[in-house]
């Protein structure tokens, strides 16, 4: 009965996105699987079933432009930020102290040291097999719904998000470790965030210069539903209606014609 209320919920959600926000890939339902969890069929892990490791983003962009389940492990990953972020492998010294940001992203390690602890982290009891498909094809019930979009989608996600709350959606940037904040952020606030996709995401991700994400808890699949349907409804629309109803200004030789035409005998 649980597994069709929450494959129900995902397919009105997917349902609403297609529908209000219409992006060009696959939102995705993501879940961090418990220790005890049995995956479910017809996932791919990049170890077993390629041969090979991957960053976090490349499983995602996977999962939102082939339509693909994936799970990640540790031992799918090849990110070290990734690993450390999601509570596979320890903080070393290296890392911690600003190694990775020095003279790359950051003038000093010491300033460096900054970035890394804003990395949004696992502990090692906290970490899981990080479990993603498109919603109409996940066969589990995700913590965290991710949408790709442009800008003004991304916006029209967020008119839905605040539709019964008002206020704002406050979201941190510091052009690194997105994967970090589309799963582990959005669990740990249970709170939509808007995402900057960083470096490593545009490289290894292949993200598009034009793409940002959205994220969403799957807890709030409702209101998100409801909160896109009465924002259309209200005016709040994509693709972004251009305003037309205005009288063009031409040439003067244009403008020249035209008063010949309102002159004639």
């Amino acid at each position: 009965m649980q597994q069709t209320a929450h494959t129900q919920k995902l397919s009105e959600l997917e349902t609403a996105i297609h529908t209000y926000v219409r992006p060009d890939t696959f939102p995705l339902a993501i879940r961090v699987m418990k220790k005890e969890e049995i995956l479910p069929d017809r996932v791919k892990r990049p170890a077993k079933d390629f041969g090979k490791t991957f960053s976090i983003c490349q499983g995602v962009t996977m999962a939102r432009r082939y339509g693909w389940a994936l799970a990640m492990g540790g031992e799918d990953l090849s990110c070290p930020i990734a690993k450390i972020a999601f509570g596979f492998e320890e903080e070393l010294d290296y890392y911690t102290k600003g190694s990775l940001t020095d003279g790359m992203y950051t003038k000093t390690c010491d300033i460096g040291a900054l970035t890394e602890a804003a990395v949004p982290k696992f502990t090692r009891e906290e970490a899981g097999t990080v479990l993603m498909a498109p919603l109409g094809r996940a066969a589990f019930k995700p913590e965290v719904i991710v949408v790709y979009g442009n800008s003004a989608q991304v916006m029209r996600m967020v008119a839905g998000a605040l539709f019964h709350t008002g206020g704002e959606i406050t979201s941190t940037f510091t052009a690194r470790a997105d994967c970090a904040d589309i799963v582990i952020k959005t669990i740990k606030t249970d709170k939509p965030q808007v995402i900057l996709p960083c470096y490593g995401d545009r490289v290894f991700g292949q993200t598009h210069d034009h793409e940002m994400a959205f994220t969403i808890p799957f807890s709030m699949a409702d209101e998100f539903i409801e909160g896109l349907k009465q924002t259309h409804k209200g005016g709040v629309r994509y693709p972004v209606p251009t305003y037309l109803q205005y009288e063009a200004k031409y040439p003067d030789t244009y403008e020249k014609l035209n008063d010949m035409f309102e002159n004639k005998l």
